[in-house]
């Protein structure tokens, strides 16, 4: 069987599950699916059901992600995996995770429906948590999946909007503490992940392509409660030389790591740099007060171990500079983050070679954001991505994805999850 006598993924299946899903997460503002709550659950619960009525295996492992399984015609073999998460950010888009679910139940639609069985099992995976917004800790569930948490830390995590652990929230999702972050998955077990997701800036928009290969993802180091320290003074009394200003401190020091930024950029280092929260302390600031405390979140990403190392001793070294010139302490605070996923690079080749043999413009790029595909990658397992076009950016209810890119998208995985010389068998 040739990759183009593949049966298409059905459409019309992902056209109804994007639409359900929207209707039933909607929250007046935006798309809200969130982690270990009813948002994300009702995710779930919608492909249980759609799995179900396709005849297909379903499994939730102790850290409560889905499986759906074609069963293949060797059920010894490895297995293909793809999939991706079902919680969003609050009032987030429809597509943000979801496409990637949605595309591979689209495919095994597509192969029941002519009838077909794969040479080995093909698994459709629903991963929990992925979003770190709701509760602070990165690839919670796709770590939980291979058994890499420390279950009672994460239990004990409390979640953003409501203030409750973790461990409280899984009991609402029928959770099992005591099972919670048990491996389910062996790296040697898997073939192959790829993982659909669409893009999440405008690259693809602006070269005009409605797909993407990505080559790899880019790792992280995050510093979410940054802070400086300086003395509440009046703003009309306190001349420049002996105020202790924090604000000013923090504008000094996003000024220099920008110009830093730059300069890395011009010498064509993989390097994006994200400052945020910057807040004072509404209880103590006034407008007529020199700050004496602002919060500081600070997120660089690159596709480069070495760099991320430069650059975090980079933030050390300005922000002792910063500290000395404007009479201010820094405190960088707890450090988190990702290390860089490099996909694997026959699994680019393969679907670029795809995209060209069925006449759909793709070009290769780096993933700035992360993806539980990461997760997959750094446990040694083959790993590829696929974006799809997305305009008017993601993490925001505007997101927006056309059908017949997201068709596209999935036949360049459909092809990926049975390749060339691995036919389909009649049923």
């Amino acid at each position: 069987m040739t990759t183009s006598s593949l049966p298409l993924p059905d459409i019309t299946l992902a056209s109804t599950l994007f639409d359900t899903l929207r209707r039933d997460s909607f929250d007046g503002t935006g798309i809200t699916r969130d982690s270990y709550g009813k948002g994300e659950q009702a995710a779930h619960d919608l492909i249980i059901r759609t799995a179900r009525s396709l005849d297909l295996e379903v499994a939730v492992d102790g850290t409560r992600n889905l499986y759906v399984t074609l069963p293949g015609a060797d059920r010894s073999a490895q297995c293909t995996m793809t999939g991706s998460h079902l919680d969003s950010v609050p009032a987030g888009g429809n597509y943000d995770g979801a496409a990637g679910v949605v595309a591979g139940m689209a495919v095994l639609a597509g192969w029941r429906a002519a009838g077909r069985t794969p040479p080995h099992d093909i698994t459709v995976m629903g991963v929990r948590a992925e979003e770190s917004t709701w509760f602070p800790y990165s690839y919670l569930g796709s770590k939980g999946a291979f058994g890499q948490i420390d279950r009672d830390a994460v239990l004990a995590l409390q979640r953003s909007d409501t203030g409750r652990s973790l461990a409280s929230h899984l009991a609402d999702c029928g959770g099992d503490p005591a099972t919670f972050g048990q491996a389910w998955l062996s790296p040697g077990r898997i073939a192959r992940f790829v993982e659909l997701h669409i893009e999440q800036g405008p690259v693809l928009i602006e070269a005009g392509l409605p797909v993407g290969v990505v080559t790899g993802i880019r790792g992280a180091i995050r510093y979410r409660d940054a802070r400086a320290l300086g003395t509440y003074a009046h703003s009309g009394a306190v001349p420049r030389r002996s105020r202790h200003d924090a604000v000013r401190a923090a504008a000094l020091f996003i000024a220099a790591i920008d110009q830093d930024w730059e300069q890395l950029e011009h010498e064509g280092r993989d390097l994006v740099i994200t400052f945020g929260k910057l807040s004072t302390n509404p209880a103590q600031h006034a407008f007529s007060k020199v700050a004496g405390e602002i919060d500081i979140c600070m997120d660089i990403r690159s596709l480069d171990p070495q760099t991320l190392i430069e650059v975090d001793a980079l933030l050390a070294r300005r922000a002792a500079e910063i500290a000395d010139l404007a009479r201010v302490e820094f405190m960088l605070g707890e450090r988190t983050g990702s290390a860089p996923a490099v996909m694997d690079p026959a699994i680019i080749a393969q679907l670029s070679k795809s995209a060209e043999a069925f006449g759909i413009p793709a070009m290769p790029m780096a993933s700035g954001a992360g993806h539980d595909a990461a997760v997959f990658a750094q446990n040694g397992i083959p790993t590829g991505m696929i974006f799809v076009r997305n305009d008017r950016g993601s993490h925001n209810p505007e997101e927006s994805m056309d059908l017949d890119d997201f068709a596209l998208g999935a036949r360049l995985l459909a092809d990926a999850l049975c390749p060339s010389g691995s036919a389909l068998q009649e049923r």
